[in-house]
């Protein structure tokens, strides 16, 4: 079970493009790029990627992994912001309990498939109190690579590992918010499960592939059923 992180769990309002802000001022000694970057559903390798790029440094990709690893020192200096800026989207706390005390057929696994790199994921999640259920050790993250698609293959290899189980197929389960997060479900033959707390309609997710969308987490009992794909009530 891999849930997205902004705008399906939480909304930090605009924190992590004030981190990019900070990083990049600092290794470059110059703001950000105004020209505006396609974010949703993408992940930070994409993203910072196509920062450079606009920013008109020599070679980005070359410039890649000093900036990522400049964001992930300073990810943890956001806490205090996430704190007093972001908040739980409705219903999503609730949710991540609920499915922890799901008692079936199998145990499920709880972790994240986020475009965050892991830091940064990690300080948002903590800050705002969702860290309980989730086995953050076994989720991917942004800076695993620039597809989505790739990171169900992380995270399954993870899970493989410490719970000596196979969630290949539809044993995954992906929950996220844009088209992005569906079709990298889709693409590893997960099931995808859409929520419109975005930018994108319950339409707009039904008609990317996902297999059940809702306006929002705050039914724990329809979410429970989409995720789990079982009748509601």
């Amino acid at each position: 079970m891999l849930w997205d992180v902004d705008y399906t769990l939480l909304a930090a309002d605009g924190v992590g493009r004030h981190l990019y802000e900070l990083v990049f001022a600092e290794l470059f000694g110059a703001q950000l790029p105004t020209t505006p970057v396609a974010m949703a559903g993408r992940t930070d390798s994409a993203i910072a990627l196509d920062v450079l790029t606009l920013a008109g440094l020599p070679d980005p990709g070359q410039q890649l992994p000093a900036f990522q690893a400049a964001l992930a020192a300073r990810a943890p200096e956001m806490t205090g912001l996430v704190q007093a800026r972001g908040r739980v989207l409705p219903g999503a706390a609730e949710a991540l309990a609920a499915l922890a005390g799901h008692r079936g057929d199998s145990q499920v696994i709880q972790s994240v498939l986020t475009g965050n790199i892991r830091q940064m994921a990690w300080v948002k999640l903590t800050a705002l109190g969702l860290t309980e259920h989730l086995d953050l050790a076994v989720g991917a993250y942004g800076e695993a690579s620039g597809v989505r698609a790739d990171l169900v293959e992380v995270a399954r290899r993870n899970a493989l590992v410490s719970y000596g189980h196979d969630f290949d197929g539809r044993a995954t389960v992906l929950v996220g918010d844009t088209p992005g997060d569906v079709e990298a479900a889709v693409a590893t033959g997960a099931r995808a499960v859409g929520v419109a707390t975005g930018s994108f309609s319950t339409a707009e997710l039904l008609a990317a592939g996902a297999d059940a969308a809702l306006p929002d987490l705050s039914d724990t009992g329809l979410v429970l059923s989409a995720i789990l794909g079982v009748p509601s009530g």
